[in-house]
């Protein structure tokens, strides 16, 4: 079975909680961004960190605007679950920018980052990092792939969302940058039956097809329809 859920922030109370606890080795948890638990490279965090690597279901998060670059990039890339993955270790891997994962006979395109609007506040290197934006590769090597797959996927699992998404929100009215605009042209381009994002701490639905996700653990494939359950 596999699960979608929302930012995490290295917050192991998250994964002790009733929703997760009785996950096992055939699940799939799929994180939205904002990890957390390659932030500081502390002691501590690295403990949570192999606390996490030796759960028995398979953990695939995307990156968002808050991780630590420095401490992710130096884990090599491999190929697995059909798209481009890092290996941080027992069962926890993070998912590069623009892959499209096939998991259960179902297709996600995965696309984090994210721009962090408060990044003047913030020391380069410490606690933002400029790769938080996608690179011209990272654009492209989406773009190739939503081709090979005749623009058509069953799920689009982002960190930040399209414009067009936010505009008839409260979530954040007026935001604009190029990642934005970038999924702007997805939406126009592809063919999906659900759109899932992270990033503004919410749990809403803003469409049958389109969902903010936070602190909710969505089961993918319940009979119930997930976006019936709020």
């Amino acid at each position: 079975m596999i699960y979608i859920t929302g930012d995490t922030h290295g917050e192991l109370d998250r994964f002790k909680g009733k929703e997760l606890r009785g996950l096992g080795k055939n699940d799939i948890l799929l994180i939205l961004g904002d990890f957390g638990f390659l932030w500081d490279g502390s002691k501590e965090e690295k403990s949570r960190l192999k606390w996490l690597c030796k759960r028995p279901y398979t953990i695939l998060f995307l990156d968002g605007t808050h991780e630590n670059f420095d401490l992710l990039d130096p884990y090599p890339v491999e190929e697995k679950f059909g798209g481009r993955v890092q290996h941080i270790g027992g069962s926890v891997y993070h998912v590069c920018r623009g892959s499209i994962l096939e998991l259960e006979g179902q297709s996600y395109l995965c696309f984090g980052g994210g721009e962090s609007l408060d990044q003047e506040d913030r020391e380069p290197g410490v606690n933002w990092w400029p790769w938080e934006m996608p690179s011209d590769e990272e654009y492209a090597y989406c773009e190739a792939n939503v081709a090979a797959h005749n623009y058509k996927v069953e799920y689009v699992l982002t960190h930040d969302a399209p414009t067009r998404f936010l505009d008839f929100t409260a979530l954040a009215p007026g935001e604009s940058n190029r990642l934005h605009a970038f999924f702007d042209k997805l939406v126009g381009e592809i063919t999906y039956d659900h759109w899932l994002f992270g990033r503004y701490h919410k749990d809403t639905t803003l469409s049958p097809k389109v969902r903010c996700v936070f602190n909710d653990v969505i089961p993918v494939g319940e009979k119930r329809s997930w976006w019936k359950r709020r």
